[in-house]
C-alpha cells in the first residue's frame, strides 16, 4: 500500500510539471531580423510588416508557455512582447488615436502570452511595472508619436542594460518629447513622467533627480539634481508612429504632416503645448 501510495504521489507531481516541462526561452532572432528590415529611425513601415510573416511567427511563439529565470529574462521578453502585440494592434484595426480607441487597443483586446490571456494594459501595469525598471517606460512602445521611439532591434539580456541606457538617453533629451528652458528653469516633460511618477520617484528620489542622470546638458542636470525647475508637460500625441497600414483611421497627409512637424521639433523646438503642471 505505501509503494502504491508513493507511486501515486510521484504521478501527480509529474503530471503538474507537465505544463513546465516543454517551457522553453524565447528566440526573438527573427522579430530582432524584422525590426532591423522595417523600422528606421524610429519610424515603423507597418504595410511593409502587415506582409512580413515574420511578425505573425513571432507573436505565434508568444503565445507558447516559456521559462523566465531572471528579472532580466523577464524585462526582455515581456517588452518585446509589448512591442510586438502594440504592432499587432494597428494592423489589426485598431487605434489609440481617441479615448474610446484607447480602451479598445490597451484594454478590451487580449492576446495569447505565455500561455495566458492578457491585454496592453495589464501586460504594462501587472506585469512589466512590478520588475522595478523605470527605464522601461521609454523601452514599451505604443505605436504613438510621443510614445519612446520603436528601436530596430529585439532586446536581447546580453544588450539589455545598454539597450535601457540608450532608451533613457534618448528619450530624455529628444526635443520632441522633452524641453529644458534654461533661462526661466521650466522643464516640459512628456507626460509619461506624470502618469508614471512614482515609479520615477522611487527609483532616484523624483522625477528631475531621475531625468538629471541622463540629460545631456550638465548644467540642466545640476538645477535637475537640486529640483530646481518647474515642471509642465507637453499634450501627448497620440497619432500613429509610422506609415500607416491599408485600411487605418489615419490619412497619409495627416502621417507626412505629422512627420514634417517632429522633424521640424528637433530642429528648432517650438513652444510646448502645456496641459497641467506640477510645482514640484
Amino acid at each position: 500500500m505505501k509503494i502504491n501510495s508513493v507511486i501515486t504521489r510521484i504521478g501527480a507531481l509529474w503530471l503538474l510539471s507537465v505544463p513546465f516541462a516543454f517551457a522553453q526561452t524565447m528566440d526573438a532572432s527573427g522579430y530582432d531580423a524584422l525590426l532591423r528590415a522595417r523600422v528606421t529611425d524610429g519610424v515603423v513601415d507597418y504595410p511593409a510588416i502587415a506582409a512580413d510573416a515574420r511578425l505573425a511567427g513571432f507573436i505565434s511563439e508568444l503565445a507558447k508557455p516559456v521559462t523566465l529565470n531572471s528579472r532580466e529574462e523577464k524585462l526582455v521578453y515581456y517588452m518585446n512582447a509589448y512591442n510586438a502585440l502594440a504592432i499587432k494592434g494597428i494592423l489589426d484595426g485598431l487605434s489609440p488615436g481617441s479615448f474610446f480607441g484607447r480602451q479598445r487597443y490597451f484594454k478590451l483586446t487580449s492576446y495569447r502570452l505565455n500561455g495566458q490571456e492578457i491585454n496592453l494594459d495589464s501586460l504594462e501595469h501587472k506585469t512589466i511595472r512590478p520588475l522595478n525598471e523605470p527605464r522601461a517606460h521609454f523601452s514599451i512602445v505604443c505605436a504613438s508619436r510621443s510614445c519612446p521611439r520603436q528601436r530596430s532591434d529585439a532586446y536581447t539580456t546580453a544588450k539589455l542594460e545598454t539597450q535601457l541606457d540608450e532608451n533613457a538617453r534618448g528619450f530624455i533629451n529628444d526635443n520632441f518629447r522633452n524641453r529644458f528652458d534654461k533661462q526661466n528653469r521650466i522643464a516640459n516633460l512628456s507626460e509619461i513622467f506624470k502618469w508614471f511618477e512614482e515609479d520615477f520617484v522611487k527609483s532616484a528620489g523624483s522625477v528631475q533627480k531621475f531625468i538629471a542622470r541622463y540629460v545631456a546638458d550638465p548644467e540642466v542636470a545640476r538645477e535637475l539634481a537640486g529640483d530646481g525647475y518647474q515642471i509642465k508637460y507637453i499634450a501627448y500625441d497620440w497619432n500613429l508612429n509610422g506609415i500607416p497600414p491599408p485600411g487605418a483611421a489615419v490619412s497619409f497627409a495627416v502621417w507626412i504632416s505629422s512627420t514634417v512637424e517632429i522633424v521640424l521639433s528637433r530642429v528648432d523646438p517650438p513652444a510646448p503645448c502645456v496641459t497641467e503642471k506640477n510645482d514640484g
